[in-house]
């Protein structure tokens, strides 16, 4: 799995002009999943996202996670993050997994979340989605996890 984490202020994201997901404080992750990924993975991907100290302290340093500040999590499937862009002007999609094995596996990454206590809301899958969002700081990091 691979997961684009941004720290925001605020996130939502809407789906033909309905808002179907939106967060105040915390992250917004955009997740890809690959053929190779399993439940155990995305447990793994959870347990990162959790514990990722990319929140500020009272010293101005990235020492405090999701689970310290009790902050929202804004989950949006991107199979996009496994386009190859290596060769030619088009990317190659292949490496990302179809609907029908990311679905249950981004479920169960919320899920993960959800267990720890953690407010998560989603965009929804199958479906054109606008994302807004204003990253503080800007603090991006891409994660890969297998």
């Amino acid at each position: 799995m691979r997961a684009l984490v941004q720290r925001v202020s605020k996130a939502r994201v809407t789906v033909e002009g309905n808002t179907v997901g939106s967060v105040g404080n915390g992250l917004c992750v955009f997740v890809g999943v690959t053929h190779t990924d399993t439940p155990e993975i995305a447990e793994k991907l959870a347990k990162k996202l959790l514990h990722l100290r990319i929140f500020e302290d009272s010293n101005g340093k990235m020492n405090l996670s999701t689970s310290d500040i009790h902050s929202e999590i804004l989950v949006v499937s991107q199979f996009t993050l496994y386009g190859d862009t290596r060769k030619g002007r088009r990317p190659s999609w292949v490496a990302s997994a179809p609907a029908e094995v990311a679905e249950p596996l981004v479920g169960f990454l919320v899920e993960c979340l959800q267990t720890e206590g953690i407010h998560v809301e989603t965009g929804q899958f199958r479906q054109f989605m606008n994302v807004e969002l204003t990253n503080e700081g800007p603090a991006t990091l891409l994660i890969d996890v297998d």
